[in-house]
């Protein structure tokens, strides 16, 4: 038996020494663990730092109750139905077609009606111009979008609030939580909220910093929904304010040296006619962003576009006078500064996320509904010290679709520090098992750490 023992052990050695491991698996092995047991500091799996997913968002009690108050006050008729209507029109709203844009078309169309009026013989020239600019005005008026400005009253204000309210809220309040699980010692005074409309963003502001802020400024430019919000914000009653300090204007403020620690842009942008007025606003605000500057919109093409072109303006266009020389950082969603990949698929997909809500219970809703958007936060250089459990290893990728749970390995997509949307298919054997069950207890939306090794630690699939 002594010696059947010593011919295995024997055996095992021979193999092994004809194939050794090699140092750099060795070494990549060692980092993983080293580098996993530094990002989950004893916290499980489910709470890794890179989690920044919220539950079903629920308003709060007394926005929800002050809603309620002003909708049976007002007694629009056929809320419900309005009110959907509103909801589908403000999604599938596009941007306003550019001056230049419709130069092209026209000038586009006009050659290719002149190609074929050319193999036409004994039509007088001056009629037949006539009549192709004639035919290239009905064409472009056919294929172009007629984009209007929203004039919200009183009557539309609750409509809208009806609509968008709850919406509007988890969109919000979701975006600020990227910032409130990622810069815990971040705890802002001043918040100013450009296009506040019904004052969601104060009240998720409020929600995640109540006892930090001691200055709302909210600024829109209907006098209807600033008083709207005004009444939400003391519950639909005739007490005072809920929230202490919160100012309602109708104008930016004029001095472009004072800041707000936390400005806010929440469906507003879109509501802008040109895209150099949107240019010139998203300046104005990041002048007057002390710390971040959030930005959401519709998560559809035309709301990720948007938010594409702020990104893009702050990072390369240079102001000609400077008040605040530390310079733009993408801080979320993006991992990366360079041009965002899902720009340069086709088709496009924008990058959107989704957050779960209880809408306002009335007639026609559901218990629970999805609010798609899409969101860019930037902050200023200062900011880019916290990266929670960075080494030189760990990179940050961001999950930009559902996560899909198999059978000993899970399903990502992801937009890496590189730049690049890679598959990935995340498994115990290959990743080890930290790494799998952060991965597993992720979701679209949130970051998922990746080891930087020679070899890849996870793997591109094809």
């Amino acid at each position: 038996m002594s010696s059947l023992l010593q011919r295995l052990i024997g055996a095992g050695w021979r193999r092994f020494a004809a194939f050794p491991l090699r140092d750099t698996q060795m070494c990549e092995s060692t980092a993983v663990a080293l580098v996993q047991a530094e990002l989950l500091k004893g916290s499980p799996h489910r709470k890794h730092p890179g989690v920044t997913n919220l539950k079903t968002v629920r308003l709060p009690e007394d926005l929800q109750r002050g809603a309620l108050m002003l909708i049976h006050k007002s007694e629009v008729k056929d809320l419900s139905e309005r009110s959907s209507k509103l909801k589908n029109y403000l999604w599938s709203r596009k941007r306003a077609v550019e001056a230049s844009e419709l130069r092209e078309k026209a000038v586009t169309l006009e050659r290719k009606l002149m190609e074929k009026n050319q193999q036409k013989d004994g039509e007088d020239s001056s009629t037949s111009e006539a009549k192709i600019r004639k035919k290239v005005l009905y064409e472009l008026r056919k294929m172009t979008y007629h984009w209007m400005p929203l004039r919200y009253d009183e009557e539309l204000g609750v409509v809208y609030l009806a609509a968008r309210l709850a919406g509007s809220y988890a969109a919000a309040i979701r975006a600020l939580n990227e910032i409130k699980k990622r810069d815990q010692m971040f705890a802002p005074c001043s918040l100013l909220d450009f296009g506040s409309g019904l004052g969601t963003v104060l009240w998720a502001s409020h929600s995640h910093w109540g006892d930090s802020l001691k200055e709302y400024v909210c600024v829109d430019a209907s006098g209807a929904m600033n008083t709207l919000a005004e009444q939400l914000l003391s519950g639909g009653s005739e007490k005072g304010p809920l929230i202490k300090h919160a100012y309602f204007r109708q104008f930016l403020p004029v001095s472009p040296k004072v800041q707000s620690d936390l400005v806010v842009a929440a469906f507003s942008l879109s509501e802008l006619s040109t895209q150099k007025e949107r240019e010139d606003t998203v300046l104005t605000l990041w002048r007057k962003t002390n710390t971040y500057l959030v930005l959401v919109e519709n998560g559809t093409k035309q709301g990720h576009h948007i938010l594409m072109e702020a990104r893009d303006v702050l990072l390369k266009k240079q102001e000609k006078v400077l008040h605040d020389f530390r310079r733009p950082v993408v801080f979320a969603p993006c991992t990366h500064e360079l041009s965002c990949p899902k720009l340069l698929n086709q088709p496009v997909v924008p990058c959107n996320f989704l957050q779960s809500y209880c809408p306002l219970p009335l007639p026609g809703s559901g218990e629970t509904e999805q609010e798609k958007f899409s969101y860019l936060i930037m902050c200023r250089e200062e900011k880019q010290v916290e990266k929670p459990g960075q080494t030189e290893l760990v990179q940050w990728g961001r999950l930009t679709a559902p996560v899909h749970r198999r059978t000993r390995h899970v399903q990502c997509q992801i937009c890496s520090s590189t730049g690049k949307l890679k598959q990935l298919a995340v498994t115990p054997r290959k990743h080890g098992r930290d790494m799998y069950r952060c991965a597993r207890s992720s979701d679209w939306g949130d970051r998922l750490p990746t080891i930087s090794t020679e070899d890849n630690a996870l793997t591109e699939e094809p």
